[in-house]
């Protein structure tokens, strides 16, 4: 009876350890970002949502959104944008995880982690637009005004003209490529990950 007892501590406490490690990398993940000539240089791409699907997929979907919320509560702590970057982050990154997971929870298979991982980056591509002009780009206009930002973009292509025109036109497909990175190299190294997400050897 004992014995029992602890092995179901050990497997209960397993999913939580596991989902502080990817929360921790994807917290590290956030710093290694890189710009793109397609889109203006202030917005950055990162892989940080990686080890949210990692652990979407190994341990269900509401890991996944942990993972992301934990992430952006480190980053909270030494964020200069009133958090508002952070809150935008979390939801997008919930919106593309957890559609993704909860998917591949119904029906456990490539197929259907392909199409999860579809479905959310492009869930996560549409949402960016009203999370973006709503929540993130007001704050960012107390620091850059937003005719400045506009610029920005116009500079890449002179025909944009509007706030809400550029989150679509470049923000959108931006994101969803963002997710589709995400999900090509969680496909690629999740295998090898496996044994460590569910305590096998």
């Amino acid at each position: 009876m004992t014995s029992s007892v602890s092995t179901r501590r050990r497997v209960g406490a397993r999913p939580i350890t596991v989902t502080a490690m990817f929360s921790a990398v994807a917290f590290v993940l956030m710093f290694l970002e890189f710009s793109l000539p397609i889109i203006p240089s202030f917005v950055k791409m990162d892989v940080s949502e990686l080890p949210a699907l990692l652990a979407a997929f190994g341990l269900g979907p509401v890991y996944g959104v942990v993972v992301c919320l934990v992430k952006n509560l480190l980053h909270l702590l030494i964020t200069t944008t009133g958090g508002a970057g952070e809150l935008g982050n979390f939801l997008l990154g919930a919106c593309f995880v957890f559609p993704a997971g909860l998917i591949y929870k119904l029906h456990k298979s490539r197929k259907s982690a392909i199409l999860g991982s579809l479905v959310g980056a492009v869930i996560m591509a549409l949402l960016s637009i009203p999370l973006n002009y709503y929540i993130t780009y007001p704050v960012y206009a107390n620091f850059m005004p937003i005719d400045t930002i506009i610029s920005m973009y116009q500079a890449i292509r002179p025909s944009v003209d509007g706030l809400l025109e550029c989150l679509m036109v470049f923000n959108a497909p931006f994101t969803l490529l963002k997710g589709l990175l995400d999900a090509v190299l969680c496909f690629l190294i999740y295998k090898p990950l496996s044994p460590l997400i569910h305590g096998k050897r």
